[in-house]
């Protein structure tokens, strides 16, 4: 089973193809909306020290921005 998390914004259309992708494959995923839990945004910038949107941890792993083949390398098939 996978664990991804999606950080996310209202406004981030790149937040939108990411999601649309997890789907498409068929991954489950949490999103965490970051303008909607400030807190969740600080443990953003603790964990990469970036606040820029979207950030997926797939199992541990973080990947920043929309980057398919990133996500893919750290999914359990």
């Amino acid at each position: 089973m996978n664990d991804i998390k999606v950080y996310t914004t209202s406004t981030c259309p790149y937040c939108v193809m990411v999601k649309n992708f997890l789907e498409a494959q068929g991954l489950p995923y949490t999103e965490i909306n970051v303008q909607q839990d400030p807190i969740a945004a600080q443990r953003l910038i603790q964990a990469t020290g970036q606040l820029g949107v979207p950030q997926i941890n797939v199992n541990g792993h973080w990947v920043l921005g929309f980057d398919p083949e990133g996500i893919m390398t750290h999914v359990n098939s």
